[in-house]
């Protein structure tokens, strides 16, 4: 980092804790680690949780409005970096800031965290589009979680403007105990609770295992969609082996993750970019099985991390998680194999350093 960069972060912080919140605390927590950095913050997050991504509500505006007039700290940095949402109204609520921005004259850096902001653009038409390309082009620097997903960005700037930074995990996840177990399937599933996660799909699946006599024990955590919390708790009510452990945070994640042998993540959620969760699991010794979506696919290779399955089906997780329990051999191998392919790629200190290269 050049001498006295000054550096406003533009996004959600935790609570609650997402993928995209948990990131720009981190990011936040790095750049103040630098003495030549002077950091500020604008937290957007919005504490309602619902599947309802995107949609505009007056609840949503009215908190929206609540954080302008904090725009003024743009005046005293620099560079702008925001992490704004994948859809119209997502981008919407950031236009004070980065037309202020680029009125400033300030170097404007878009963090997208999924691989939906592309296909937004697609699909709107007229003014909304032109107002979308407007506030997007105004973007100095573009950064994406993987090689794939630079598509979101190259409408807006050139291809050589947007940049690939990988997620991470925190280190203190590869203090694991020496042994893990392995005698049957400990299940574990960290996301929020939501359809587009594929929650339902793997309770279902979970149904199937109990009907077929497979042992296992499964562990939900996660914050759940309160729209969709009755039927959650009903399909939980007609199991005996899962159970719902909440929102867990600091050593009861990592009791939960270490616990674990197997990841599974059924999502299809229009979202996504990279799941932080794969890669936990991962730095814990967790076979991942999980869907070809988003940005997973270059960071998960089917046969060697675990197995994809297809989306919106519970048969075909059920399958998957048959064929680890009939070959728990393959388990404890890919447990291994997982834990060593965190720790050469996707550190704090990792990220850390191609960060800071970036900006």
């Amino acid at each position: 980092m050049n001498k006295t960069k000054s550096i406003l972060i533009i996004g959600p912080f935790p609570e609650p804790t997402t993928g995209v919140s948990l990131a720009n605390k981190v990011v936040c927590d790095i750049l103040k680690e630098q003495a030549d950095a002077k950091v500020g913050v604008i937290n957007t997050s919005y504490s309602r949780f619902d599947e309802a991504i995107g949609k505009f509500s007056f609840h949503k505006l009215f908190f929206n409005l609540s954080f302008y007039p904090k725009a003024y700290k743009l005046f005293s940095h620099k560079i702008i970096y925001i992490t704004p949402g994948q859809t119209f109204f997502g981008v919407i609520k950031y236009t004070a800031f980065i037309l202020l921005s680029a009125l400033l004259r300030r170097e404007i850096i878009i963090h997208v965290h999924g691989n939906h902001l592309g296909n937004e653009y697609k699909t709107l038409t007229g003014i909304k589009k032109k107002i979308f390309y407007f506030l997007l082009s105004k973007t100095t620097k573009g950064i994406v979680l993987s090689e794939s997903l630079k598509g979101n960005m190259t409408p807006f700037i050139a291809k050589e403007n947007v940049k690939v930074l990988p997620n991470f995990a925190e280190d203190y996840l590869l203090k694991a105990p020496a042994k893990k177990s392995f005698e049957k399937l400990q299940i574990i599933y960290l996301s929020n609770l939501m359809e587009e996660k594929g929650i339902f799909d793997l309770l279902d699946a979970l149904a199937l295992l109990e009907a077929n006599n497979i042992r296992y024990e499964a562990k939900i955590a996660g914050a759940i969609d309160y729209t969709q919390k009755e039927e959650i708790e009903k399909r939980f009510s007609t199991l005996n082996n899962a159970t719902y452990v909440g929102i867990v945070k600091g050593n009861d994640k990592t009791d939960l993750l270490n616990w674990g042998n197997l990841f599974v993540l059924p999502t299809y959620y229009k979202m996504e970019g990279q799941p932080i969760s794969i890669l936990e699991a991962m730095a814990t010794g967790n076979v991942i099985l999980t869907t070809r979506h988003a940005g997973i696919p270059d960071v998960v290779t089917d046969g060697k991390h675990g197995r994809f399955f297809e989306k919106k089906n519970a048969k075909d997780i059920y399958s998957s998680l048959a064929y680890f329990d009939a070959h728990k051999d393959e388990v404890s191998e890919i447990s291994q194999s997982n834990k060593m392919y965190f720790k050469d790629n996707f550190t704090r200190l990792q990220f850390k350093e191609r960060l800071l290269e970036i900006i």
